[in-house]
């Protein structure tokens, strides 16, 4: 497979300098989902600004019975925001520096990448390939706003494996020298995101060392792997159901669209996964409409092989599962009232501890146990909403960045929502789009 295929330099469309860009900018549609009170203060914020807030779908909406009119609203503002001239073209790689709340700062690269190799079942070789498994029923609502869309607008997060530091780090080197294309703080606590376009010289450089992490050999050597074992050239990190939508979207319309279509690329951001500002968090369980008690359903999931630690607080719980060794399959279990304790099940019968208390929600739904379960980003958050009446909250730890790629590259996909790239405020806002119809 030829590597120099798998990705391109993008054709960016990027707000019209006069517009305000802190108001442009909203975070990424599948946050703050069990928190419409967020998106109330962003509608608030926005006010009538253009703002991609017109063009996305926030999912906390996706139960909304006005979905149809929603969709409808979001494809005629893209029709509007172009007819209104508020955005302008640019061509090529765009280096972004993300400064998080903390102080740290990320780095990535802007590029589109082919959804002829991607491919998002569990048994995946393609050299694009997702790092956690693909809910297919999700799909559905966002194929339904992309499917007519003349836009797309992405909060997709790419990771390579670099260690040299190759292709991103490289350009830190001439930043100086790089034409500022958006420098803007970010709503609501998200930081500030800065981006540069790079030179001819530069995308060449940067081109050239992507191509080469798409080495087999020299991948299945860094990892240890056998090597006949497909490369992983970019494993997704954050919007793998994003960019599955796209692939889903692609593979409807190609064969009478023909292979040139915008809509056959997909726009995202690049990062290398061993950049030190790049911190993976836990995604937790929060357990919605829990009917009866959730320990006793914990009893008879896993029986003698649990131990239930109670623990005074939530912060005394994270604690104590920080401690434990990252082997141990435990999580952290908040209910009604702030009452906590540590769950831990020996002898586990699942390579990874994600994968065992996935199944207990997975069980507990299909028997009755819950109405539904929520993916919650932040600590503090879940403790906050698990502590509501009819609801339950597990408190999971994440994998260890390093092993990520490698893991999957053997193994295949980890279970859905097993790590995510930070902690809610730290994920990607819209601000670059791209024409996906001609």
């Amino acid at each position: 497979m030829n590597a120099t295929s798998v990705f391109r330099l993008p054709r960016l469309l990027l707000p019209r300098a006069d517009i305000d860009l802190q108001r442009w900018c909203v975070i990424a549609c599948d946050q703050y989902t069990s928190e419409p009170g967020y998106w109330a203060r962003v509608a608030e914020a926005v006010g009538d600004a253009p703002s991609t807030l017109s063009l996305i779908y926030p999912e906390v909406f996706l139960a909304a019975p006005d979905k149809p009119a929603r969709i409808a609203r979001i494809q005629a503002a893209m029709r509007r925001t172009l007819a209104e001239g508020l955005l302008r073209a640019h061509d090529g790689a765009v280096l972004v520096e993300r400064h998080l709340p903390d102080g740290r700062v990320r780095r990535g690269l802007m590029l589109e990448l082919d959804l002829e190799h991607y491919d998002y079942s569990a048994g995946s070789a393609s050299l694009i390939r997702p790092t956690e498994g693909t809910i297919v029923e999700r799909l559905a609502p966002r194929v339904e706003v992309r499917l007519e869309a003349e836009l797309e607008l992405p909060h997709i997060l790419v990771l390579i494996d670099d260690p040299q530091g190759t292709v991103i780090e490289p350009l830190l080197a001439a930043r100086e020298r790089l034409r500022p294309l958006y420098d803007t703080p970010l709503m609501a606590g998200g930081g500030r995101v800065r981006g540069h376009a790079l030179d001819a010289p530069l995308q060449a450089q940067a081109v050239r060392a992507l191509q080469a992490l798409g080495d087999g050999a020299a991948f299945a050597a860094r990892h240890g792997l056998p090597p006949s074992t497909p490369p992983l050239q970019f494993a997704m990190g954050d919007g793998n159901h994003s960019l599955a939508t796209a692939k889903a979207c692609w593979e409807r319309i190609k064969s009478t669209v023909g292979p040139d279509h915008p809509a056959r690329w997909a726009l995202v951001e690049v990062e290398n996964i061993h950049d030190p500002a790049l911190a993976f968090s836990p995604i937790h369980r929060l357990l919605l409409g829990v009917k009866g008690d959730v320990r006793q359903a914990l009893q008879a999931r896993f029986g003698a092989q649990l131990r239930l630690i109670e623990q005074p607080d939530a912060a005394a719980m994270r604690a104590a599962l920080a401690a434990l060794p990252r082997s141990m399959h435990a999580a952290g279990l908040v209910q009604p009232g702030g009452r906590c304790a540590l769950v831990v099940v020996d002898t586990p019968t699942e390579s990874l501890d994600v994968a065992t208390f996935q199944g207990f929600v997975d069980a507990l739904i299909a028997q009755g146990g819950a109405h539904e379960v929520d993916y919650v980003h932040g600590d503090e958050a879940l403790a906050q909403l698990a502590s509501a009446d009819g609801c339950a909250g597990l408190h999971l730890a994440t994998i260890g960045k390093s092993e990520l790629i490698g893991r999957v590259a053997r193994d295949g996909p980890l279970p859905r929502k097993s790590f995510s790239m930070g902690e809610a405020d730290e994920k990607r806002f819209y601000l670059e789009a791209r024409r996906i119809r001609p």
